[in-house]
């Protein structure tokens, strides 16, 4: 039996720049990876399988197309896989909750089997996210996110809290909700320099359509982080702090109705 985490990604800033012809944007990101989220265990079988348990499961319309079967099918191996998925983060959550479960795949079918050389075109193909969650660790993204650039790291350790509301928001109408306006690129320096000084440029459309975001970034805001901001296309937000009490008692702090996971940045 083989066991891996799929991090939960978030984007400690998200500069969008540009609306692309081919319906994509343009983007410029600070992915960071949380030490928790969902778990896959894989154990080798005739054919391929996915059986889907925890919290969240039932937000997954058909596992069978979910992005783990997807994954499977994209990597050629000589054998199956009959995958478990504990599905701990939530559905269309700004955590890339499915592309972490897709980069668990291929680091599983890595330590059996190696991967392909154009794995990462094969991770491209299931989302702009995905390349990155393979890879599971702080570097920015630019292009749809695909392109990684590295960055210097100082961020490694920091405690983090996520809070989801439990509303789900799908990726789409954000973006579509988004004022086409360019307001610059990334700042330069180590990754603590470009989170304190960044933004997402989502946040605002995703609160005119999910309001209660604005109610979970005021929440966590008197909790003192240094950084608190809303991830992806939301609905989730996080907040960074400077020791794991202060994020604790933030935790406990929150709405009992609003989701919470505690962790480390990777």
């Amino acid at each position: 039996m083989t066991t891996e985490t799929a991090y939960a990604k978030i984007n400690l800033a998200l500069h969008v720049r540009r609306r692309r012809e081919d319906g994509y944007h343009e983007l410029e990101t600070l992915f960071a990876f949380v030490d928790a989220g969902d778990v896959l265990s894989a154990a080798p079988a005739a054919a391929d399988s996915v059986t889907t348990l925890g919290e969240f499961a039932g937000g997954l319309d058909n596992p069978f197309d979910n992005l783990v079967a997807r994954a499977l099918t994209a990597l050629p191996r000589p054998q199956g896989l009959a995958v478990t998925l504990d599905k701990n983060l939530p559905v269309a959550a700004g955590l890339g909750g499915g592309s972490a479960d897709a980069g668990a795949v291929f680091r599983i079918v890595e330590a059996l089997h190696g991967l392909p050389e154009d794995w990462q075109a094969r991770a491209a193909k299931l989302g702009a996210d995905v390349p990155a969650c393979v890879l599971s660790r702080t570097h920015i993204g630019l292009g749809t996110g695909t392109e990684q650039v590295e960055v210097e790291d100082d961020l490694a350790g920091t405690p983090v809290l996520l809070v989801n509301p439990r509303v789900p928001l799908s990726t789409g109408p954000v973006f579509k909700a988004w004022d086409g306006e360019d307001r610059g690129a990334l700042p330069e320096g180590p990754a603590s320099k470009i989170a304190r000084e960044g933004r997402n440029d989502l946040e605002a459309p995703a609160i005119s359509l999910c309001p209660v975001i604005a109610e979970v970034l005021a929440a966590l805001a008197e909790t003192k982080p240094w950084l608190a901001r809303m991830s992806g296309s939301g609905a989730t937000c996080f907040a960074l702090y400077n020791t794991p009490e202060a994020r604790d008692a933030a935790a406990a702090a929150m709405p009992r109705e609003w989701w919470t996971m505690a962790g480390r940045l990777r």
